[in-house]
């Protein structure tokens, strides 16, 4: 989940879906056929799990279009044939299935029904689970209630950052817990009134989680909601948590990259964060005028980490753990949680055609045809989230 605007600073670790042309010569045609002969000598497939009374598996069903479009919310929802789908045929379902079995650990009221046949598909092949998919899905293509198809994907990720559990030594930045009486929606101190109000300060003394070295990495983990933290205790000895969003100011969020640009900084080309520290090695006084065009604050909770939650990312809105480049963060008036998605997205950071489920949101994910993809965790995911910014289409595939 990200607190962030649009940008170019979030990516993703995207597998990238690539089409192959080619001419067919009477060569290849007879070589297809040798392979053919040949896969029906392979070696059996284990049986596909047994399918739910009134929902086998058919071969493959009709994929053309059914039912009539709909407005949900901001979207506008319009039914297509499974064909319309760039790269429908070419994805690696096993993967995506991992975050659907995820969303069944919390799904809404639509997908509940179908959630035990997602579990018996799970070792199922991708044409068995494909087949399923046009059979029991309608694929409706996302629109703005004008009628506008096109819209923006951004990234995010999990930072992976340095930290100690007591000041001093150069960790200066503290990371905080919610202050005692936040509440929901209503405003408390802007950032700057935070670093600044002794009156704010005192809500906060003792709620320190960690403390971070440096403060464009505590800008970055506060953008992105979440993060790991390699973590020095008091007694010398290191392990690794999980700090989770917890809250927020409820302040604006202002774009750090959009400040700098206003400063005459120009394009940046680097990860935002590179780029952002390298500004302030060379304006080291406007290090707090920086930091302050954001007024948005996130706090923080603690959680541990095991071997089995190091594999996915943090805890999205929908309440389940992120699947990196499987899990997309959505305006929930236009995509509600829980819901497949078909994704298709080109560009210099990634070429996307996939299926990735709808699990999180961020303040800066507004719009029918708008999505985050979260990319994974640590400085690689880091450095594709920061360039993944480019035209964006979406499907949901409802039950019929």
């Amino acid at each position: 989940m990200k607190t962030k605007m649009s940008r170019a600073p979030k990516a993703s670790s995207k597998s990238k879906a690539m089409t192959v042309f080619f001419r067919v010569t009477p060569s290849i045609l007879i070589i297809a056929a040798v392979l053919a002969i040949a896969g029906c000598t392979s070696a059996p497939r284990l049986p596909a799990p047994p399918a739910p009374t009134g929902a086998s598996v058919p071969a493959r069903p009709d994929t053309g279009a059914q039912g009539a479009a709909q407005v949900r919310g901001k979207s506008r929802w319009v039914p297509v044939a499974w064909t319309d789908l760039p790269g429908f045929e070419s994805d690696t379902l096993f993967e995506a299935w991992n975050a659907w079995l995820k969303s069944c650990e919390r799904p809404g009221a639509v997908f509940a029904p179908l959630c035990g046949e997602v579990r018996r598909l799970s070792i199922a092949t991708g044409d068995e689970q494909r087949a399923w998919m046009t059979s029991r899905l309608q694929p409706y293509r996302v629109e703005t209630l004008q009628g506008q198809a096109d819209g923006l994907l951004t990234s995010y990720y999990e930072p992976l950052l340095k930290a100690s559990r007591l000041s001093g030594n150069g960790y200066a930045v503290p990371l905080y817990q919610p202050p005692a009486g936040l509440s929901g929606r209503k405003p408390w101190y802007t950032r700057q009134e935070i670093e600044t109000l002794p009156e704010a300060q005192a809500a906060l003394r003792g709620r320190e989680i960690a403390w971070l070295a440096d403060p464009i990495d505590a800008m970055s983990l506060h953008i992105q909601g979440s993060g790991r933290l390699l973590v020095t205790e008091a007694d010398g000895g290191q392990r690794t948590v999980r700090v989770a969003f917890a809250g927020s100011n409820e302040q604006p969020f202002r774009s750090i990259t959009q400040w700098l640009i206003e400063q005459g900084q120009g394009r940046m080309v680097a990860p935002w964060t590179e780029s952002t520290k390298t500004w302030v090695a060379q304006n080291p006084q406007r290090l707090p005028q920086l930091l302050w065009s954001n007024p948005r604050y996130i706090f923080f909770r603690e959680e541990a980490l095991n071997e089995r939650d190091a594999a996915y990312g943090p805890r999205g809105a929908q309440g389940v753990p992120l699947t990196p480049g499987r899990s997309i963060a959505v305006d929930r008036e236009s995509i509600p949680y829980g819901t497949p998605v078909w994704l298709a997205s080109r560009g210099a950071a990634a070429d996307l055609q996939k299926l990735v489920m709808a699990q999180d949101t961020g303040s800066a994910i507004v719009g029918a045809v708008r999505a985050d993809y979260f990319a994974g965790t640590g400085p690689q995911a880091g450095e594709l989230a920061s360039r993944v910014n480019q035209p964006l289409r979406l499907w949901v595939l409802w039950p019929k």
